[in-house]
């Protein structure tokens, strides 16, 4: 008698339909997972790899289509569906308590008892420290929240799913917001999970991590399934043409520079943080017009300040900020858009749009009491209109014809675009981009780096600040190297290696 010796997949989703409002999101998509694999859900921004792994966590209900796990058909009610099917989900926004500490967050919601009513928080500490020590997630349960790093928090969130007993894993961009060292730590993690019998499935666009944590990868394309492979048999721009349906140059192709005059100096600059502790230090330096001034560090050296200190979003101590020679420091927000600077911020949802407006209204965040949008105090609701229109055909943002909608509903990546179409509409001379690519795909990278050129070869200067060392050296022309508060270095980018940059970033010398 023969016996079926094919495993039992840990997922498998057929046929899910989504549908929101009338927009199709996901179209008769298909999933399958092996036990005890790393399983990337590889697409585009707003692609629908996000929906479909909300549709398994439970937190949305498909329209049609079937789920089975571990070879038993599932109805994915809601979340506590999911948790009591083995299913746990770490979101991209964190969904932490920052007033109490780790260990406290572990276990809400499933606190331990003794006597039956009364919190047994030392048996409690036990069990999530048995789990730290288990899976190598290095985190001290008695911190609070709010003193540890993006990367620790992360760790408290996949600690909190195995804590409720999670043997499917599933990460929503994992390393959007994760140093490289936290990202390398992050694939070691994922690693001594999967040796432990656990499945994981990570929602990415990031190939180098696909190439470097995953063994398969799902293909999803404007919300229908095009391919799964092992990844162990493609490139990296196998998978990048997979995904966007054409042929992505994953290096930026580049023009010489021909700088001109100075436009931006920021000179001798002293500002301090939050909580009082001074963190730029006398930094200095120049952009002239037809020049992309690439900031490379850690994050935590100032790079928050800097950005914050140009837009007049916190006063300095000493030093002075200068757009066309004329000085801006320790004026108004408002002064600073109105002298021709345009930023992007890191965070999108604090900084760079209202998320409960629509797509039109953040488009004109910065203009709507300015010719055509408004005349004589009165809005001209069509101009806007008209303008988010061409705004969403030029820069492919998704879902076409969105521009009566909240921006909230949009994709992280979409919403970046808006923010960058934005910027650029208002014609700066000087375009501040920080993290302008953080948590988008390689084609909206790609798109977004020849438009930091295009603004350079028009005679703009460009401030691109970024934690992607590969995008500094990419895309700039001159790459400044800041450490605890100033520039310790600046060199030409034909002139710099990863080596000297990676150690100046650390702290150490270029002879070393």
């Amino acid at each position: 008698m023969e016996h079926n010796t094919k495993p039992v997949n840990a997922v498998e989703m057929n046929g899910i339909v989504k549908v929101f409002g009338n927009r199709p999101v996901l179209d008769q998509v298909n999933l399958e997972v092996e036990k005890g694999s790393v399983h990337a859900i590889l697409g585009e921004n707003g692609a629908g790899k996000s929906t479909l792994m909300n549709i398994l966590y439970g937190l949305y209900q498909p329209d049609g289509g079937t789920i089975k796990i571990n070879g038993q058909q599932v109805e994915m009610k809601n979340p506590s569906t999911a948790i009591a099917t083995g299913i746990g989900m770490v979101h991209q926004h964190f969904m932490l308590v920052d007033v109490f500490t780790v260990a406290e967050n572990i276990i809400l919601g499933q606190e331990t008892t003794k006597g039956g009513a009364f919190l047994d928080m030392d048996k409690a500490k036990q069990d999530v420290l048995a789990l730290i020590e288990k899976y190598g997630l290095d985190v001290d349960p008695d911190a609070k929240i709010e003193d540890i790093s993006v990367g620790m928090q992360q760790r408290v969130e996949i600690l909190k799913a195995l804590y409720r007993g999670a043997d499917i894993l599933i990460l929503d961009e994992p390393t959007a917001v994760l140093t490289p060292q936290e990202i390398d730590e992050l694939i070691n993690i994922i690693h001594n999970l999967v040796n432990d019998g656990k499945t994981i499935l990570i929602i990415t666009h990031k190939l180098d991590e696909i190439k470097k944590s995953a063994d398969k990868c799902t293909i999803i394309r404007r919300g229908q399934y095009i391919d799964t492979v092992s990844v162990k048999d493609v490139s990296q721009s196998d998978l990048a043409d997979m995904m966007v349906g054409h042929q992505v140059n994953l290096k930026v192709a580049k023009t010489l520079m021909n700088p001109k005059h100075v436009i931006f100096e920021v000179d001798d600059l002293h500002a301090r943080d939050v909580r009082g502790v001074e963190v730029l230090k006398g930094l200095s330096f120049k952009i002239r017009s037809g020049e992309i001034y690439g900031i490379a560090g850690i994050d935590g050296n100032g790079q928050k300040e800097l950005l914050e200190a140009i837009t007049n979003m916190i006063h300095v101590q000493g030093g002075t900020i200068k757009i066309n020679g004329k000085e801006i420091q320790n004026t108004t927000t408002w002064n600073t858009i109105t002298s021709g600077i345009a930023s992007i911020h890191e965070d999108r949802e604090k900084r760079g749009l209202i998320p409960d407006f629509s797509v039109e209204d953040n488009f004109v965040l910065e203009t709507y009491m300015k010719n055509p949008f408004s005349i004589k105090g009165l809005m001209k609701q069509k101009a806007i209109s008209d303008f988010a229109k061409k705004q969403v055909q030029e820069y492919d943002i998704r879902p076409n014809g969105c521009e009566k909608d909240l921006i909230r509903g949009l994709s992280g990546g979409n919403q970046q675009k808006v923010i960058i179409a934005r910027e650029i509409a208002n014609n700066p001379d000087l375009l501040i981009a920080m993290q302008p690519t953080r948590g988008l795909d390689v084609g909206a990278i790609e798109n977004i780096h020849k438009t930091l050129l295009d603004q350079r070869d028009k005679g703009k200067a460009v401030l691109l600040i970024s934690l992607e060392l590969d995008e500094v050296m990419n895309v700039a022309d001159t790459i400044g190297v800041i450490y605890d508060g100033k520039i310790v270095k600046e060199m030409p980018q034909d002139q710099a290696t990863e080596h000297e940059i990676g150690l100046l970033m650390a702290g150490g010398s270029a002879n070393e």
